[in-house]
C-alpha cells in the first residue's frame, strides 16, 4: 500500500495541493497534519509510520514536509526501513528507497551524518580534556563545602548517626557514608 503524508506549518495554510499531488501519484491513504516541521512528535506522522508494513511506501511531496533536519530525516527513514517499507519524495527524485539509486544516495547521506556525529563527539571530548587540564571540574557541583565535609567526618568518627549528620547538611545519609576520611 502507498501512504501519503501531507504537512503544513500553520493553520492559515492548506494541505489540499499536497493531497492532490499524493493522490495523483497513487497514494491510497493520505495523513494530513498542521504542525511545525521542527516538532518531532507529530501525531499524524506517528500514525502513518505505525501503519507501515513490509513493502508499503510512505510518500511526501518534498523532503521538508517530512523533516527539517538531517538527523530527523535519518531517524524517520530508519523507522521506515525497520518496518521493511519504502520511502519516496515526489520533489526529490534521489530520495526514493524503492530504487537502488535512491537507497545508495540515502546510505551516503546517512554515512555523512554518522561521520559528522563522530567529529562532534571527538571535538567535544577534546574540549572536555582541555577544560580538565585548565582545572575545570566536570559534573554536578558538590553538595557540601570542604569545611562541611571535614565537620561531617569529625561527627561521623565521633559516632553520631549518619542520618542526623545528613539532615544537618540537607544531604542523604549515603552521601555522608561515601565521604572519604
Amino acid at each position: 500500500m502507498i501512504y501519503g503524508y501531507a504537512r503544513v506549518s500553520t493553520d492559515g495554510q492548506s494541505v489540499d495541493a499536497q493531497v492532490r499531488q499524493l493522490t495523483k501519484a497513487g497514494c491510497e491513504k493520505v495523513f494530513r497534519e498542521t504542525a511545525s516541521g521542527a516538532k518531532t512528535d507529530r501525531a499524524q506522522l506517528a500514525k502513518a509510520l505505525a501503519m507501515l508494513e513490509a513493502n508499503d511506501v510512505l510518500m511526501v511531496t518534498r523532503l521538508d514536509r517530512l523533516a527539517r533536519s538531517t538527523r530527523d530525516l535519518l531517524n524517520t527513514l530508519g523507522t521506515i526501513n525497520d518496518r521493511k517499507a519504502g520511502f519516496k519524495s515526489l520533489g526529490d527524485a534521489w530520495a526514493d528507497t524503492t530504487t537502488a539509486h535512491g537507497r545508495l544516495m540515502l546510505t551516503v547521506l546517512g554515512g555523512l551524518a554518522e561521520f559528522e556525529r563522530e567529529l562532534i563527539r571527538a571535538r567535544t571530548g577534546e574540549g572536555r580534556e582541555r577544560a580538565k587540564a585548565r582545572g575545570v571540574r566536570m559534573g554536578r557541583p558538590p553538595k557540601m563545602t570542604p569545611h562541611q565535609i571535614k565537620e561531617a567526618l569529625r561527627r561521623r568518627d565521633a559516632g553520631e548517626p549518619m542520618r542526623d549528620i545528613a539532615r544537618t547538611y540537607n544531604v542523604s545519609h549515603s552521601t555522608i557514608s561515601r565521604l572519604a576520611a
